[in-house]
């Protein structure tokens, strides 16, 4: 803290008592607010508060918050990392957690989509992560192409080290604008927002899966160091060895997520041996794949903001006799827009004993009635489980799938569970 300017000593101490007052008046955790004071006496501290730190950035459209709790378990054993895990992921966010680590030389930051260019510019990092970028708050967010143009023409200018998803076309070809680049083939289940070629917009050719490339302009998927193999639960170093995950997090999607984090681990100078014991420790994020137990019954909760969350969430439901409780807000983070709905494929909820929840329960029931899915109606998730224990004792799980607020409505109701 004492090598900061003067002034921005000040913005940093009046950040971190607002933050602290948030969270003692029970408002908030204090990460946006926080922030917002201290720019408020210094524009600039974002860049002052990141400057003689080596920091990772990371973004995506799905799994920000869950890589960055992963990289920076694996970066613990170079001391204290300075980190945004509560997941406000603006620069006002990035402030409050840098503040809140003054000494930490290395830091890992969650970065929203849209502001990752000017996070960029004023922080310098040592390395940045691209993962997926799909459809997601169309009615806050740009157009993802246009997203992928800004992020590619920010990283031609920058020092920063790249580590990126290959089977993303979109990530890719921003990424291709990096002067240094690591390439981990972490695999794209959703694949319909990037059939086309992001530079010049031709047809992609996309056979054998992973493989892409553009027959018109000769943009194609880069050689991967890194890959996932789901089927051996496993990661492939670039070395070709084989490194066993037996990961705590669920599905394919937290390989991806893990093999960026044991990438970005190396990059800092880190075995993957070494790190992977850290990621194994890690059972949820945020409330994301938490297990509570009410009425007898373990209730696993599960985020899914867009299209492609909504897909890799039902990837990893429980067996078929296991009911799902579907909840859906239109609140301003999570998107007004929910014509999202219409572009995910819920035929293979069919035959379970479906719910339906949150302040637009009624979109969501319409999308199921239209793919022929059988469902019921709900206000919280306490009374169905009642409901449901009292038709089956037996009943052991039921999981639940919630878009972002109504996902921390249904977190907050058991005590904001980690």
């Amino acid at each position: 803290m004492s090598e900061l300017p003067l002034r921005a000593q000040l913005a940093s101490v009046l950040g971190k008592g607002a933050a602290s007052l948030s969270r003692a008046t029970g408002r908030g955790d204090g990460s946006v607010i926080g922030g917002r004071i201290a720019l408020k006496v210094e524009p600039d501290l974002l860049a002052k508060l990141a400057r003689g730190r080596r920091l990772t950035l990371v973004s995506a459209t799905n799994g920000k918050t869950t890589t960055t709790r992963l990289i920076t378990a694996a970066l613990r054993d170079l001391g204290e990392v300075a980190t945004n895990d509560q997941g406000a992921n603006m620069p006002t966010g990035h402030i409050t957690a840098l503040s809140r680590y003054p000494d930490a030389r290395v830091g890992v930051l969650e970065v929203d989509e849209k502001y990752l260019p000017q996070v960029i510019r004023d922080t310098k990092p040592a390395v940045t992560v691209l993962m997926n970028l799909s459809r997601d708050q169309m009615d806050r967010a740009s157009e993802i192409n246009l997203l992928a143009k800004k992020w590619r023409d920010v990283l031609r200018t920058s020092e920063t080290h790249v580590i990126a998803n290959a089977d993303d076309p979109l990530v890719a070809w921003a990424g291709l604008g990096a002067q240094h680049a690591t390439w981990v083939a972490g695999g794209q289940r959703w694949k319909e927002d990037s059939w086309c070629c992001p530079e010049c917009g031709g047809h992609l050719k996309r056979d054998p899966d992973p493989h892409w490339e553009c027959p018109e302009c000769g943009l194609r998927r880069p050689d991967a160091g890194w890959a996932v193999d789901n089927a051996s639960d496993s990661v492939i170093d670039p070395n070709g060895g084989a490194l066993r995950l037996d990961l705590g997090l669920p599905g394919d999607a937290n390989r991806s997520n893990a093999a960026i984090a044991l990438a970005t681990a190396a990059a800092y100078g880190i075995h993957p041996k070494q790190a992977l014991p850290r990621l194994r420790e890690i059972r949820s994020v945020a409330g994301r794949y938490t297990s509570v137990v009410t009425h007898g019954v373990e209730v696993r909760l599960l985020l899914a903001k867009n299209p492609a969350g909504w897909l890799e969430s039902f990837a990893v439901l429980g067996p078929p006799d296991v009911p799902v409780l579907l909840s859906v807000n239109a609140q301003i983070p999570d998107g007004k827009d929910t014509s999202w709905l219409w572009d995910v494929d819920y035929t293979v909820l069919r035959g379970r004993r479906v719910f339906v929840l949150g302040e637009r329960r009624t979109d969501l029931a319409l999308r199921l009635e239209t793919d022929d899915v059988a469902f019921e109606t709900a206000d919280r998730v306490d009374d169905v489980v009642a409901r449901l224990k009292g038709e089956r004792p037996d009943l052991t799980k039921v999981d639940v799938i919630a878009n972002y607020t109504a996902f921390q409505q249904i977190r907050a109701a058991y005590g904001r569970v980690q």
